[in-house]
């Protein structure tokens, strides 16, 4: 019953963050009543269930009839899955991958505040995945968030000293280099600022070693993905590809499965060496 409560409430959040997702990198104001994207029609709340509304109208706006992205459920299921996922990583037992959350305890409320800080974090890595991927934008807004779920996260964990604080301001800063330094040489066509930003939170949050990898896995799976693409024909060599969604998309990763990723590449090195 409470899974389904917190996958009841990720499709809830999950309408909202399509909100987000489509206002924020447009400067638009997120408050008042969603439209179509067509007819401009204030939509009723009828039209605003998650995912059951797309359904029942056949992905198609219920007054001029023209299709709606499929952006729109597939976020807000999205958002349910991740939900229950990180439920379980938080509060399931067991030490989480990065070893920053999920501990088998007796039930506080602090957990719950701990979760909520969870799914704040990655509520707000999905709008950067879906808002880079469609408006190529990172809004600032949604970076600010994200940094304040880290750090909120960080001190709710108890893993907080001002000596520690220093020591993740400067892993933010080395994991940011790489892409600063892509962003400088390529003077912004290469790699936008709002990834510099993200990679900060990123090793601000993960810290050194895993903000990395997490580096490492956003280059080689965003190559992977282009190459796909200028296969397929779908893009050309000199287009563009968002990276923020494989920064997000790694960062997912190492939450989840980081610890026996890094044990893999250990031991492997180990190998490698002896």
């Amino acid at each position: 019953m409470e899974i389904f409560f917190v996958f009841l409430l990720g499709l809830a959040t999950g309408s909202f963050l399509n909100v987000l997702i489509d206002r924020l990198p447009r400067d638009r104001n997120i408050v008042g009543r969603s439209e179509c994207d067509f007819c401009k029609k204030k939509l009723k709340a009828k039209d605003l269930i998650p995912v059951f509304s797309y359904l029942v109208l056949k992905g198609k706006c219920r007054y001029c009839g023209k299709k709606l992205s499929i952006q729109y459920p597939l976020v807000e299921l999205l958002t349910g899955i991740v939900f229950v996922l990180v439920s379980f990583a938080i509060l399931g037992g067991g030490k989480s991958p990065i070893n920053v959350g999920s501990f088998i305890r007796p039930w506080r409320i602090q957990d719950d505040i701990l979760l909520l800080a969870y799914l704040g974090l990655f509520s707000s890595l999905i709008v950067v995945f879906f808002a880079d991927w469609k408006y190529h934008v990172i809004p600032d807004q949604i970076q600010i968030i994200l940094f304040v779920f880290s750090a909120a996260i960080i001190f709710l964990e108890g893993f907080y000293t001002p000596f520690s604080l220093l020591i993740r301001l400067r892993d933010g800063v080395l994991v940011m280099l790489p892409i600063l330094g892509l962003y400088l040489i390529t003077k912004g066509r290469g790699m936008g600022f709002g990834d510099v930003k993200l990679a900060f939170v990123i090793g601000f949050f993960l810290q050194l070693i895993t903000g990395l990898f997490v580096i490492y896995f956003a280059f080689v799976s965003g190559a992977f993905f282009g190459s796909l693409l200028v296969f397929l024909k779908k893009k050309k060599f000199k287009d563009s590809i968002a990276f923020g969604p494989f920064l997000a998309l790694g960062f997912a990763v190492m939450f989840f499965f980081g610890k026996p990723i890094l044990e893999f590449f250990q031991n492997f090195y180990f190998d490698i060496r002896f």
